[in-house]
């Protein structure tokens, strides 16, 4: 007995232009931009800025970061070191709004 084919599995094989057309559109990069922290500084503190200058920024290395495209919030996560050594993200919240503002 075949089991039914899952929405997804059938979308995959629907050959209509329509279907062909969406998945073009998956394809597709967009920048995700991963906000950490925030500075403020005046004019001329940004002007004495040099090599080797530290910005503190609002947050700590532990707090989470804002994952975002088009200013809008997609998930949150945590920064992590990779295999290679460098930085990445760890995604540990999806809010529920994020595929709303995409969609």
């Amino acid at each position: 007995m075949e089991a039914e084919p899952k929405p997804a599995d059938v979308e995959r094989r629907d050959p209509s232009s329509a279907n062909q057309h969406r998945r073009t559109i998956f394809s597709v990069p967009v920048t995700v931009t991963v906000s950490i922290g925030q500075a403020r500084l005046s004019v001329s503190e940004i002007l004495e800025l040099q090599p080797e200058s530290i910005v503190p920024l609002t947050s700590r290395i532990e707090d989470p970061v804002d994952l975002t495209i088009d200013n809008k919030i997609i998930a949150k996560g945590e920064l992590v070191e990779t295999e290679d050594g460098s930085l990445g993200v760890k995604i540990t919240e999806i809010p529920e709004q994020s595929y709303d503002d995409l969609g």
